[in-house]
């Protein structure tokens, strides 16, 4: 779907010293069922080293369980743990699945840098 070398590029961040670090810092949620992960969440910041804009960089499910509303407890999770106003996601033009789900999700388009599809949203709380 986005081609075989952004597909290896995208493998960069799955290392395991990315994947420890994520979880050490109380970034990542994930979703069970069958006594089993079945979907993963990663929040960050779009500039780490700042308390910049809040993002979503990760968020996903296994295809079996999509259409159950775990896609969107894993967000709310991650913008539970969010002290912002926004939240931003990010994801591939060509991913027209991920773009429809999180338009129905609220988030609306805000710029495209090259293959890549920039949304936000507001955060409402209760």
């Amino acid at each position: 779907m986005i081609g075989e070398e952004a597909a290896r590029d995208q493998l960069r961040f799955w290392t395991e010293t990315q994947i420890t670090r994520a979880v050490t810092r109380g970034l990542m949620v994930v979703a069970e069922a069958r006594d089993r992960i079945v979907g993963v969440g990663q929040r960050g910041r779009l500039d780490p080293t700042t308390d910049s804009e809040h993002v979503i960089y990760k968020l996903y499910l296994h295809p079996d369980f999509r259409g159950h509303g775990i896609g969107p407890r894993l967000i709310d999770a991650l913008v539970a743990q969010m002290d912002t106003d926004e939240v931003h996601i990010e994801h591939f033009a060509a991913n027209v699945r991920a773009g429809a789900f999180y338009e129905r999700e609220g988030f609306a388009v805000v710029r495209r840098d090259g293959d890549i599809v920039w949304r936000s949203r507001a955060v409402t709380r209760p």
